[in-house]
């Protein structure tokens, strides 16, 4: 039973109070077995999705926390899925239930239910091709958020000319938060929240070699930013992309509220 269910239990007095307090204190996790105990109101809490990383973890504990997931909460993000893992979650659950991303190397496990929809808008950029996998991994969490996701890909600074008309196709879908994926020197970010009015994350990608390499030299660019920029760690789609959408997120919902107001008027 959800929070919100419980709670309407007691109002219509369907529950005591004792009872409902008992049922509380076992919301929240899910056991399983003796190796994961799942975040299942994490969304609901945080706004954020719980999502299994694959990385370091037996395939076939993988596939079998996706599917206490898909369970509790109909859909369930994987990520960092090497080709082992693939395997195991392509054994345990039909193919039209799973959502494998080659380049974003995420797959969304689900009962057949649609990821919801917002109405929140998070713009994608990155600044190589090589940039993409990250990027895709910030996309796709995006994506499970609710919100629409808008990709320009392969804009760098080498030739910045390619940069200037994609700004203004995404300026046209008004995204609440744009990311920004570039590694080498990770100049990017910084001239694009140059140009718009929107908050932009700097996601530093390990692409480069040499003195810098890594994603360090496009880390400690992106600190550096002389403009407005949020920054997060090297590789860091998940992170980037989540905190996106709560950005996109919740200024939909402030305008959802707004549009409420206004028609009551």
């Amino acid at each position: 039973m959800e929070l919100t269910e419980l709670f309407r239990a007691v109002k219509d007095g369907n529950i005591d109070i004792e009872t409902a307090e008992q049922q509380a204190r076992s919301l929240g996790f899910v056991s399983h077995s003796d190796i994961a105990k799942l975040d299942s109101h994490r969304k609901c809490r945080t706004g954020v999705v719980e999502a299994v990383l694959a990385d370091c973890k037996k395939p076939d504990d993988v596939a079998e926390i996706a599917k206490v997931m898909v369970s509790q909460s109909k859909r369930a993000l994987i990520t960092r899925v090497s080709e082992k893992h693939l395997e195991a979650l392509r054994a345990a659950f039909d193919e039209d239930k799973l959502e494998w991303n080659s380049r974003a190397r995420t797959v969304v496990a689900h009962d057949g239910t649609s990821a919801p929809k917002t109405g929140g808008v998070v713009g994608i950029i990155s600044a190589g091709t090589a940039d993409i996998p990250v990027a895709e991994e910030a996309r796709v969490v995006a994506s499970e958020m609710g919100c629409e996701t808008v990709a320009v890909y392969d804009v760098g600074v080498a030739g910045i000319h390619r940069l200037v008309p994609e700004i203004q196709k995404l300026r046209s879908k008004n995204p609440g938060a744009i990311v920004v994926a570039a590694g080498r020197e990770g100049t990017l970010p910084t001239i694009v929240s140059g140009l718009v009015d929107v908050p932009v994350i700097g996601l530093p990608v390990s692409t480069g070699y040499g003195a810098g390499g890594k994603g360090e030299a496009a880390l400690m660019s992106m600190l550096q930013s002389c403009s407005t920029l949020a920054v997060v760690n090297i590789d860091a789609g998940f992170v980037a992309g989540a905190y996106a959408a709560r950005i996109a997120n919740m200024i939909a919902s402030a305008g959802a509220g707004c549009k409420k107001e206004q028609e009551e008027l």
